[in-house]
């Protein structure tokens, strides 16, 4: 083992080397306090002597060292999240969860007791208003969050809760949040309140599940009614518009007739106005023609008419022998 003895202590040790010393600290110190870098994702909010001072974005950045200038790291891109209700212990593909009933559990308007677990996404978009204004921040975020949810939850029933009124309920908590954040100047704006499960109470489970089966049964029943009476309603209102366009059709059929009717009996009684006998003589001939067109076996002679030849009816014969089969 080597001995070292004080004139080589003080060999090392002169002013010089200590004072190359001194310096080498005093510049370690001045570079560690005085140089600093801010993430993409974030801002600094710069204090000088505990006051506010400005804020500094991503990059690298130069202070005054030895505490005078004190940063505070913001994140101000990420979107945080607050868990009601709930806590998740491992995310992943199968994440455990734990539940925490004295927060989820709530009176509704007509007096039952619910579970209700939701979750808050909000970011932050006021870095000093976040570092200054309010101490506990993630205390008052949790006490907001809570105080929303029972009141919109305690205006309601059960069932709308469950049901309709779910996607009212997040909308309107958003709303209150951001409104009571701007109040107390906390620099956050919530972007969702997601309603996660929404659970009555273990002992009435069953009851409500034959509940809310009951409802879609009903609900499944109303819909096929809905279906057949879209399938049948149509059709009958065809069957009524083509039956009343034959009415039409009828109708202005007989019309026409009458009004035809009308008309060639006004024209014959004007002919017959200027000429009794030749229209009477007309209308006789042409009521006999009439009765008689369908009429072979008949022969209407004058009978005046002495040296009437008869003669046999040659068609009538061939029809006749055309009927029995050519014989």
């Amino acid at each position: 083992m080597q001995n070292v003895t004080p004139g080589m202590v003080s060999k090392f040790l002169n002013p010089l080397t200590v004072i190359l010393i001194a310096v080498g600290i005093l510049v370690v110190a001045l570079l560690g306090t005085s140089v600093y870098i801010v993430d993409q994702t974030e801002e600094s909010v710069i204090t000088r002597f505990g006051k506010f001072h400005n804020i500094s974005g991503p990059g690298l950045h130069i202070r005054l060292p030895f505490g005078i200038d004190k940063q505070y790291i913001v994140n101000v891109t990420s979107v945080q999240t607050e868990q009601f209700g709930f806590r998740t212990l491992k995310s992943g593909v199968s994440s455990t969860y734990s539940n925490l009933t004295g927060e989820s559990t709530m009176l509704t308007g007509d007096l039952n007791i619910i579970e209700v677990e939701w979750i808050i996404q909000y970011r932050i978009t006021d870095p000093k208003a976040w570092v200054f204004n309010v101490m506990e921040r993630t205390e008052t975020i949790r006490d907001v969050s809570r105080s929303a949810i029972n009141m919109l939850v305690g205006d309601r029933a059960i069932m709308d809760i469950m049901g309709s009124q779910r996607s009212t309920i997040e909308s309107e908590a958003t709303a209150f949040m951001n409104e009571t954040f701007r109040g107390y100047g906390l620099g956050i704006d919530v972007i969702a309140v997601k309603l996660q499960n929404i659970d009555p109470p273990a002992g009435v489970q069953e009851a409500f599940d034959d509940v809310n089966k009951a409802e879609q049964d009903q609900n499944r029943l109303i819909n096929e009614g809905q279906q057949a009476y879209n399938a049948e309603i149509p059709r009958a209102k065809g069957e009524a518009d083509r039956l009343v366009q034959i009415a039409q059709g009828y109708a202005s059929e007989r019309v026409n007739r009458a009004n035809g009717d009308v008309s060639r009996f006004n024209s014959v009684y004007e002919e017959y106005r200027r000429a009794p006998d030749v229209t009477r003589r007309r209308l006789y001939y042409e009521m006999i023609e009439d009765v008689f067109k369908d009429d072979t076996e008949t022969v209407i002679i004058d009978r005046n008419f002495n040296n009437f030849l008869p003669l046999r009816d040659l068609n009538a014969e061939r029809a006749s022998r055309a009927s029995q089969g050519g014989r």
